[in-house]
């Protein structure tokens, strides 16, 4: 059975406390609960990173912080930064707009063999898509649709 290695960037960590009278932003946080439930199962693996904790450390409001890291206490993977993860992520900023923050999740899923880096920032998604990537760039509500999908 596929068991998916899945990094969330921390938009996707952070959807879950957004106001949530938009249906894309309600779509989104459901989602990222149902994928965070199928990780404490133990069906399917989720990354944490040193870049994950800087910006979750950088969250100001105190409340929303310890909430965001209560939902990361599931992770199960923990990818440290290293000079090869930083390397890639100047050559990813290098050959597109993707920045900086963006570029080192994406050198850490890279780093990490993660099946997919899933995050509510459509530039990043669409910015990903054209560059050499071993990693899918997806939204978490499309990427979870498919994996249901596919799994019938």
């Amino acid at each position: 059975m596929y068991k998916p290695k899945i990094y969330l960037d921390s938009c996707c960590f952070n959807r879950p406390f957004d106001d949530l009278s938009q249906d894309k932003v309600r779509f989104e946080c459901e989602a990222v609960l149902a994928i965070l439930n199928n990780c404490v199962a133990g069906v399917w693996d989720i990354f944490r990173s040193d870049v994950l904790d800087d910006e979750i450390d950088r969250i100001a409001n105190f409340v929303k912080k310890q909430q965001v890291l209560m939902l990361y206490s599931s992770t199960t993977i923990y990818i440290p930064l290293t000079d090869e993860i930083v390397h890639r992520a100047k050559e990813i900023q290098q050959i597109s707009s993707i920045k900086p923050f963006d570029a080192i999740h994406l050198a850490s899923a890279e780093y990490g063999n993660a099946s997919v880096l899933l995050t509510t920032d459509k530039k990043f998604i669409n910015q990903a898509a054209v560059i050499n990537t071993s990693v899918r760039v997806a939204n978490p509500a499309i990427w979870l649709m498919e994996v249901m999908y596919n799994d019938q």
